[in-house]
């Protein structure tokens, strides 16, 4: 039997006068009653391979019926293409059925919304563009892993049901066994002994990781409790959080910069021809839509080129504050920076990618490295032209006095963290750490409107099927 070769193969390699065998789904089919042109897809690449198979073919009748969205296998001889835009073409010699698609396939040579799509999720991958955006998706994961694994971190897998409560707001996806219906669950009866949420970040158990084996990483999915239903926020998104011991906020800074650069570069290399396909599908709805179309690789290329300028909280609102500019919301000292305020920072004052440090303390979370004036913390937040903020992290707190009174202050219970202020009783270090969400990065370099459209099956409010 001849092994299966992946059309992305086939026309990398170019090798005609070869005998072959591909598997796939049909893209369209044009058939008469001396050949059939079938132009299929395998999903390895945004290429498709045109297929022209013969009326002697032995099931020429069934094959000649088939419509669009049907899956076949095709052995036969590759050669030069006299058809433009393709290098190479098959002539089918043996054609085996697998699945058969009906004229109810929604997927039809027609242009279909982004809506429609989401709406039939499971058929996505079939589609060019997201064929493209999840192949993206994969080698920004890879890039991810070889990234930390070079520079010598190890991959650690963190828990997804939790009983703390790091970033607030953790019980909205409550885990349990107990039938809610019969009124108040007593958590202590419940199977965990105590109320469990799913995790909202995988930090805190990182930095127990830092504190024995030096630099790690968690890379999984988080739940977060925001009830918003907007093209940027997903009730279930992946988490990239590096954790590092000896390690201050400028070299997490550092470290920040670097794995922007190198996410964004690596992904040029690896899968510039979805890229370019994406891009492609921008390009034609800036012209249905009569806008103007801006070209967001050159805005990639600069933030992958650029030294990231360093400023702190304070000098921030200076400079918002001095820029003459109507927002939306005011910038004060004190309160968080806004959307708004990040991107005029990075879009216009700057042009550029920067990193905003030394935040307020009132505004960042208990973990932070409290700072010498008493009123900030070694925070950071990283913002690049288009999105504003891709990146918050800190240096944290490795003193257990400053950790135990931040607590008092803001009033939370020590019990649940016993774990967690161990770290600072027995041999503390200092350390730092970032968190990136990863369908916001993908987001950013593909450039697509909604984050639905970046993870395969989106959760948000309303919606979990699939």
């Amino acid at each position: 039997m001849m092994k299966r070769t992946k059309i992305k193969d086939l026309i990398i390699e170019n090798k005609t006068d070869s005998e072959a065998k591909v598997s796939g789904w049909i893209r369209s089919i044009r058939k008469n009653k001396a050949f059939s042109f079938i132009v299929l897809n395998d999903g390895s690449s945004v290429d498709t391979l045109q297929i022209i198979v013969d009326a002697d073919v032995e099931n020429y009748e069934e094959i000649s019926s088939l419509l669009t969205g049907s899956c076949i296998s095709v052995t036969g001889l590759v050669v030069a293409s006299q058809g433009k835009g393709q290098s190479i073409e098959m002539q089918g010699k043996n054609v085996e059925i697998h699945g058969k698609a009906g004229d109810s396939y929604p997927l039809q040579k027609k242009a279909t919304s982004l809506e429609f799509l989401r709406e039939n999720a499971h058929l996505r991958p079939r589609t060019n563009l997201f064929g493209a955006v999840f192949r993206v998706r994969h080698q920004m994961a890879m890039s991810t892993h070889r990234f930390f694994d070079d520079r010598g971190f190890y991959y650690l897998n963190s828990p997804i049901i939790t009983g703390v409560d790091a970033e607030g707001a953790g019980e909205m996806f409550t885990v349990t066994a107990m039938d809610p219906s019969q009124g108040k669950i007593d958590f202590e009866k419940d199977y965990f002994g105590k109320q469990a949420s799913l995790c909202v970040t995988g930090q805190l158990e990182g930095e127990c990781f830092a504190m024995g084996m030096g630099s790690v990483y968690t890379f999984g999915p988080t739940f977060r409790a925001e009830n918003s239903n907007t093209p940027r926020h997903l009730a279930e998104f992946w988490m990239i959080e590096p954790e590092v011991a000896f390690m201050d906020l400028e070299g997490n800074a550092d470290l920040a910069e670097d794995y922007i650069k190198a996410l964004i570069n690596d992904t040029f290399k690896t899968a510039d021809k979805d890229l370019e396909a994406i891009a492609k599908y921008h390009q034609f709805q800036a012209k249905q839509n009569k806008t103007e179309y801006v070209d967001h690789r050159k805005v990639l290329e600069q933030v992958a080129n650029s030294k990231f300028e360093r400023i702190t909280y304070t000098k921030a609102i200076e400079i918002l504050s001095a820029s003459g500019k109507s927002f939306q919301f005011k910038p004060e000292w004190g309160v968080e920076l806004q959307t708004e305020h990040e991107r005029f920072l990075a879009e216009e004052y700057f042009k550029g990618p920067v990193i905003v440090t030394d935040y307020p303390k009132d505004c960042k979370a208990f973990y932070m490295k409290q700072n010498d004036d008493g009123k900030t913390v070694g925070a950071m937040d990283v913002l690049v032209p288009g999105v504003g903020e891709i990146i918050g992290g800190s240096q944290r707190e490795d003193d257990l006095d400053k950790v135990q009174n931040r607590m008092k202050e803001l009033e939370m219970d020590e019990a649940p963290l016993w774990w967690y202020l161990d770290l600072r009783r027995y041999g503390s270090a200092p350390h730092a750490g970032f968190g990136l969400g990863f369908e916001r990065a993908i987001r950013y370099v593909t450039d697509m409107n909604n984050i639905r459209d970046v993870i395969p099956f989106f959760r948000t409010p309303g919606d979990c099927d699939f």
